[in-house]
């Protein structure tokens, strides 16, 4: 302490000293924020904003919102009990005749449509239809367009789907829909069917990665067990799927799960079956191709917790008198799990959001909740959708990242 207060003329006074400390501490701060910087900034870029905006898409509601500004204000002191006044036709007559011929219509015709089927129709004809011959009242024009604009319905319809937010696309996910007194009940049977679909792909997930740990961890044992030179030989053998592109692994289970594939010509020349067995486009071939493909990324995780328990442990509690087994089970086992605890959350994790496989290999009854992503992303263009289904999948994640950190995130230290 004495050299820090001390110089070679006079001690330093102690608010100079924190001064100093204060500033060394600060560019010590500004050092590590400078190379941190980087990496944050794309993960910001790369990461965060591309979350943000997809959580945002999931309640936008533009398409009724931004081309109905001045009929969605004047029906918001509407009663209800009754048709609104002539200047809420009006005001629709005149600013769909604005909309007509452009898009906007076709968003609000589509918007409509998810609310309630068969809007779309009402939207078209009545944008066609327009504008209204020169003197006819606005309420008599649009009713004679279409006799729905004479139903209460309708125009709770349009209020209900106006506003800035919308929770229709996250309730939709999850089969659940607003009544038409405001409350949230469940969807019809015949439009139910994301919950079975998520349900789904738990179930597919769960397999998956149970059958990679009933494989993995005994594969990771041996390499852990073994010389290094034989270990890295196995090392090699884990890694090389990864050599290969996903696409690539996916055609060569093709080839070899086919109805004249190597697999049922073996089965068969074998007098294991006499017909081929159908294991293309059933749940079996995608199981098979998932697990081949996401091995290593349970094995490298227990290999590498493997790796790090001293064998002692096992020799001095055979040593005490436990029993082999007995003692893999309470000492060797326990020490273990935060490597299962991370292979099984990276495995599930990857399954829950696969597409190409089961896309590839699987019937439509074995299509997870990525494949209805991928489908209102690219062929309907529904982003509020595709975006409600990735909150689903990403709350999910979210969840059992939670339930590792509390349960699997640390070593169980009751064994030592």
């Amino acid at each position: 302490m004495t050299a820090l207060c001390e110089t070679a003329d006079a001690p330093i006074a102690p608010r100079a000293l924190k001064r100093r400390l204060r500033h060394a501490e600060r560019r010590r701060n500004l050092l590590f924020a400078a190379l941190i910087g980087p990496l944050a900034f794309f993960v910001l870029a790369s990461f965060i904003v591309p979350i943000a905006s997809l959580l945002g898409k999931s309640i936008d509601n533009p398409e009724v919102h931004g081309n109905l500004p001045q009929t969605l204000a004047l029906l918001e002191d509407w009663s209800g009990d009754a048709l609104p006044d002539d200047a809420t036709f009006a005001s629709l007559a005149h600013e769909l005749t604005q909309a007509a011929g452009t898009p906007a219509v076709a968003n609000i015709a589509k918007r409509l449509n998810r609310e309630q089927p068969g809007t779309r129709t009402l939207v078209m004809r009545t944008a066609r239809g327009l504008p209204l011959p020169e003197g006819t009242p606005a309420r008599e024009g649009l009713i004679q367009l279409d006799a729905r604009w004479g139903e209460t319905q309708t125009w709770h319809l349009l209020r209900n789907a106006g506003g800035a937010f919308t929770g229709f696309y996250l309730l939709s996910a999850v089969d659940r829909t607003v009544d038409a007194d405001g409350n949230i009940v469940a969807s019809p049977p015949e439009e139910a069917v994301y919950l079975d679909v998520l349900k789904r792909t738990f179930v597919m997930s769960i397999v998956v990665t149970a059958v990679c740990l009933l494989l993995g961890f005994p594969l990771a044992y041996l390499m852990a067990t073994l010389p290094a030179r034989h270990a890295n030989l196995l090392m090699i053998l884990v890694l090389l799927p990864f050599w290969t592109s996903v696409l690539v692994r996916v055609a060569a289970w093709i080839v070899l799960l086919q109805n004249e594939g190597l697999i049922n010509q073996l089965l068969m020349w074998t007098g294991v079956t006499e017909a081929p067995v159908q294991m293309l486009f059933n749940r079996f071939g995608v199981y098979v191709a998932m697990v081949h493909i996401l091995l290593p990324f349970m094995v490298l995780p227990l290999y590498s917790v493997m790796k790090g328990i001293p064998p002692a442990y096992l020799r001095a509690a055979v040593s005490l008198g436990c029993p082999p087994l007995r003692s893999f089970w309470r000492v060797y086992f326990p020490l273990t799990l935060p490597g299962i605890g991370a292979g099984a959350l990276l495995v599930f994790i990857l399954c829950m959001g696969y597409y190409i496989t089961p896309a590839l290999l699987g019937g439509p009854n074995d299509q997870m909740i990525s494949y209805f992503i991928a489908f209102y992303t690219n062929q309907t263009v529904n982003w509020g959708m595709a975006s409600a289904l990735s909150v689903v999948l990403l709350a999910a994640t979210l969840v059992l990242y939670g339930f590792y950190v509390r349960y699997l995130g640390t070593p169980n230290t009751d064994a030592r």
